[in-house]
């Protein structure tokens, strides 16, 4: 006598989506097998075009196989337009839970989908190798290594920048002062408070470490200051370099394709890092703020400007999807520790604000500016590459109005020997 074993049922890959997602998904989920779930008139849908897009799905499980099917054209969206997949992106943030199958359930899973999904498969074009990898382009954080990371996520083209980021060429957190602010208003807006939280005026010496394309280093030169700026990207360095000349500001701007740690001059009066610690390692924030503080002469002041963790309690490290495909080394860490770190360089804070409400704005125009210029995005680099920044903005943008990042202001000064820091006793600039 022999003991039959009873076969697992084959699952239908919708029937698999709502086991891990339960039946109550908000959105329209079909698949190239013909079975679908969520309800039939929701606004949003997703549809798995493809074999290769399951593979990617199984194979990383979570946001780094999701990005790897959407950057492949494998899995695709609809009521959205794929450069603001803002409303998708929410649904999937905010309510789809994912829920832990029984043995039974995981085992009928598994042989659903079949072994060879489980086996990776070379991803799309656009991802980079992961962090592990990476040694052979130099130790974390060197400049070498650091120079490629900068390549890999700026050097898109200057003319892709162009259509996301409008005429102000400005790669960071705008300042709206109402929600329907112009995204250009905003990003003067930005330039004139950290400029006035500097206490610039004309004649004085501003270093702007990690410049992208020199937008601050103008707005300060056309106010008269003496402006050095410093980026790794070549192309963000020519073209500034361009601009400069364009607006006639070469006796008072300089942008130089360099390393901010080769930048030689000092008894600047005023430094500003906008943008740039969120890539130097919090390991090296000592280091780095120290050298700021090594560039200012006795009261000069430091702007810090930078993505944040609301609190130390998770990773520093972002997750694979942000890692692979857009900010490679990448670190962000929560105020407290930059507070600390900027004390321990000799500086001594004055102010600090969180900004990110404002990021999250700023992402917002970001996103429409990549949806009203699709077709030229995606002429200027591939689809592949367009699909992942409309999925990256709007992520972020996410995670900015949900409080997962923060972006922080915080405004140092190098005191005196005497202890004296010439800041006035409330704050002198307009919100």
């Amino acid at each position: 006598m022999s003991l039959s074993v009873p076969s697992v049922p084959t699952m239908t890959i919708a029937e698999i989506v709502t086991t891990v997602l339960g039946e109550d998904i908000p959105l329209r989920f079909t698949a190239y097998d013909g079975s679908s779930c969520g309800p039939p008139d929701a606004q949003y849908g997703m549809h798995l075009e493809t074999p290769r897009g399951l593979n990617y799905l199984a194979s990383a499980p979570g946001d780094l196989g999701l990005a790897r099917a959407y950057a492949a054209g494998d899995l695709t969206v609809s009521g959205v337009h794929p450069g603001d997949p803002y409303q998708i992106t929410k649904l999937l943030a905010s309510d789809m839970q994912v829920n832990l199958p029984s043995p039974a359930k995981i085992a009928s899973i598994v042989r659903s989908l079949g072994l060879r999904n489980f086996r990776p498969i070379p991803p799309p074009p656009q991802e980079n190798t992961p962090r592990w990898r990476r040694v052979a382009t130099g130790l974390l954080h060197s400049k070498t290594r650091d120079a490629a990371a900068i390549h890999h996520h700026y050097d898109v083209s200057n003319e892709f920048y162009a259509h996301i980021l409008g005429p102000s060429m400005t790669y960071t957190c705008a300042t709206y002062a109402t929600p329907d602010t112009t995204l250009d208003d905003a990003q003067e807006a930005k330039y004139k408070l950290v400029f006035d939280k500097l206490g610039l005026s004309a004649g004085d010496r501003l270093l702007d470490v990690g410049c992208g394309w020199g937008g601050m280093v103008r707005y300060a030169a056309r106010q008269g200051v003496h402006v050095i700026g410093a980026t790794l990207s070549r192309n963000q360095a020519e073209w500034a370099q361009r601009a400069i000349q364009a607006e006639g500001l070469t006796e008072h701007a300089e942008v130089r394709f360099c390393d901010y740690r080769d930048v030689t001059e000092t008894d600047f009066d005023a430094v500003s890092s906008i943008g740039l610690t969120e890539h130097i390692g919090v390991k090296n924030y000592h280091k780095y703020f120290a050298f700021l503080h090594s560039r200012l002469r006795a009261g000069g002041r430091l702007l810090n400007h930078c993505i944040t963790r609301p609190n130390n309690l998770v990773s520093h490290q972002p997750g694979q999807f942000i890692d692979r495909y857009v900010f490679p080394d990448g670190e962000l860490a929560s105020p407290g520790r930059l507070v600390d770190e900027i004390h321990d360089a000799g500086f001594e804070v004055r102010h600090e604000e969180n900004l990110r409400e404002h990021y999250a704005l700023t992402l917002r125009d970001w996103n429409a500016n990549l949806a009203r210029n699709w077709d030229a995005c995606v002429a200027e680099a591939d689809e592949g590459t367009a699909r992942v920044w409309g999925l990256y903005i709007a992520g972020s943008r996410v995670s900015f109005e949900r409080n997962k990042i923060q972006l922080h202001h915080i405004l140092a000064v190098k005191p005196t020997l005497s202890g004296e820091s010439h800041i006035p006793l409330r704050p002198w600039w307009s919100r």
